[in-house]
């Protein structure tokens, strides 16, 4: 079966129905690749905080086939994203979840591709499909790490209960403006900072929090994969703990700056930066307003901010290097 964003809510109540006589749901595990698993990265950091009986996982799709966690099976969820429904490794893992016994929910773009026969649900998240991704006309609470957050935050309250549950359903009402206001807040900032790293070739991003797997997918998904520039993402807990070694007047950092709970991580980063770096770009969530959201559920939403933010940089860098963000020398091309 087909579905949307909204049909999470019954989706998750079927599930646990139909396994309330075989021992219930006991875990949940977030699988995918690339883009897609930094996708679910809010979804698992709040399984981690918020519940207090059910076990989750974030694990990539090939690991998780070769890998596969014990306790995984009849009392599982798997929730896969794979956009084009085409990655070999996620649908190995889908495949293996449907084969277990588990409950498969497919986060996907397209209607029809070679992942649905795995999936129990199919649900078809919103995106963005003009050029570079700079229309911005899209629902964004329909979006893929909103999809797979609507599915943590259903388990969570339909088992243990959610005392947040309604902020959190407001938060992802008003995520569409925040992100659409944001966007246009950056776009000179944008051509700036294209202006000034487009002849670098490093440059590093940094993050804590749910919005971890936004500089993730920057650094890997972009800078690596669409523009060929070296890049590592540095979580800012552990920037004092090495990385920070290779502070210096020419390295480039991009730096998330989240609200919530780990802010002050950031901040604590951000202060060291200017102190001895000179090339910064700071996305700093409460700046580019976030904080309309409530304070007990506003770390989950970081993620969908600044990984719509971003594209704006993204076009800006690939128009003025003159590196469409289509550019590959091996995906897709080669044997691999």
């Amino acid at each position: 079966m087909h579905y949307k964003y909204t049909d999470i809510k019954a989706i998750v109540a079927e599930i646990l129905e139909n396994k309330k006589d075989d021992g219930g749901v006991k875990n949940i595990y977030f699988v995918g690749c690339g883009g897609s698993l930094g996708a679910l990265y809010p979804a698992k950091t709040f399984m981690e905080r918020e519940s207090l009986t059910l076990k989750s996982g974030w694990v990539s799709s090939n690991e998780f086939v070769h890998s596969t966690p014990r306790d995984f099976g009849k009392n599982s969820i798997i929730c896969l994203a794979c956009h084009k429904g085409n990655t070999p490794e996620t649908i190995a893992a889908a495949k293996l979840g449907k084969e277990m016994g588990a409950a498969v929910i497919i986060l996907t773009w397209l209607e029809e591709s070679e992942i649905i026969e795995f999936g129990d649900y199919i649900i078809h998240y919103s995106f963005d499909a003009s050029p570079d991704h700079l229309a911005g006309d899209i629902d964004y609470a329909g979006e893929k790490t909103m999809c797979a957050l609507q599915v943590a935050v259903e388990l969570l309250n339909q088992t243990e209960g959610y005392s947040n549950y309604d902020k959190f359903q407001q938060g992802a009402g008003m995520i569409t403006t925040v992100i659409r206001k944001a966007r246009a807040h950056v776009a000179q900032r944008a051509l700036d900072f294209a202006e000034e790293y487009k002849n670098d070739s490093v440059i590093y991003t940094m993050g804590s929090g749910a919005g971890y797997g936004a500089a993730y997918m920057e650094s890997i998904c972009i800078f690596m994969e669409m523009q060929w520039i070296h890049s590592g993402t540095i979580h800012t807990g552990e920037f004092f703990h090495g990385p920070f070694e290779v502070t210096d007047a020419n390295t480039p950092f991009v730096i998330q700056v989240s609200e919530g709970s780990t802010r002050e991580l950031d901040e604590r980063c951000l202060k060291f930066l200017h102190t001895y770096a000179k090339r910064i770009e700071v996305l700093d969530a409460k700046e580019l307003g976030l904080s309309v959201i409530d304070p007990a559920v506003v770390d989950y939403f970081n993620h969908s901010l600044f990984n719509n933010v971003y594209p704006i940089y993204n076009h800006a860098l690939a128009e003025t290097r003159q590196h469409p963000l289509t550019t590959r020398r091996y995906m897709w091309k080669v044997a691999y």
